[in-house]
């Protein structure tokens, strides 16, 4: 299997939510190597962090990684904004060496080009009424502790991981048709932006096909379905899914590539440090 990539992107990582697959996505990050990793919004959650959520040292230990993607590959990170990761309206832009913090990006790639987002802004619910997007968030974070009830109980029984919220939006009419309009609407987008295509995340459901001419790409989420994208060096781009993942395989085939001069080191642990304060960025 490939291990080295053009350009990953993964998004809805939601770090300090109990949720989140912090380890997992750190471990997915050991397995390949890439020249660009976007970030695509909600990868800190800050509306938990305001209530109930915590910091905890393996979110610290995901960004440690990021880090040695830049020092070791030379890798150039973007971070894109997300709704539960608002708190960055405080500093965007911001450029620190091969780190950026943005909003959104046009990314053009082997003769193609897309646009990248997180997606919250085609919600006119997240947007217009953040009071109703609290409750639905509270409602998923309910859904999402039945769900680890759910797979504890599995798990026991010796059978595979199950998404319960996944199999909620799939029965829930209304929530099909959310997800539908929602692709849609991006794909308009990508064409008034005389864009090839669109690259998003934000609605939890990785997707890789093409609508109206336009290819949508979804990156998924690292809650539930644990995937990302990944662009190879002829522009190619698929999903991998984190429990489809060979680790032995990936491990064996891995080519590790040395820098050939010392980077610079980008001073971003002191932002996020095993004794960051996260409600100091949430206030």
């Amino acid at each position: 299997m490939e291990t080295q990539f053009k350009t990953i992107v993964i998004s809805d990582v939601h770090l300090g939510t109990k949720g989140s697959k912090a380890k997992e996505v750190a471990r997915f990050l050991k397995q390949y190597s890439c020249e660009n990793l976007i970030l695509n919004g909600d990868i800190i959650d800050g509306w938990q962090l305001k209530k109930s959520g915590a910091w905890k040292r393996k979110h610290t230990r995901f960004f440690n990684r990021i880090m040695k993607m830049i020092e070791q590959d030379n890798t150039k990170v973007f971070y894109l904004r997300g709704n539960h990761d608002d708190f960055l309206d405080h500093i965007l832009p911001l450029q620190i060496g091969n780190l950026s913090i943005q909003n959104d990006m046009i990314y053009e790639s082997c003769g193609k080009k897309y646009f990248i987002t997180h997606g919250d802004i085609f919600d006119s619910v997240t947007t217009s009424f953040r009071w109703i997007a609290y409750l639905g968030d509270i409602g998923y974070t309910f859904l999402l502790w039945l769900n680890r009830q759910v797979n504890y109980h599995r798990r026991r029984r010796g059978l595979h991981y199950f998404s319960l919220s996944q199999y909620v939006k799939g029965k829930v009419k209304s929530a099909v048709a959310y997800i539908d309009e929602y692709e849609e609407e991006l794909t308009k987008m990508a064409k008034s932006k005389d864009c090839d295509g669109i690259i998003c995340g934000h609605i939890h459901k990785a997707e890789n096909r093409v609508i109206d001419g336009i290819t949508y790409l979804n990156s998924g989420d690292w809650v539930e379905s644990m995937s990302a994208l990944a662009e190879d060096h002829e522009g190619n781009w698929q999903l991998i899914f984190y429990n489809e993942i060979d680790f032995k395989q990936t491990k064996e085939s891995k080519i590790i590539n040395l820098p050939e001069k010392d980077l610079k080191t980008v001073a971003f642990e002191k932002f996020l440090g095993d004794n960051f304060q996260a409600n100091s960025l949430f206030k």
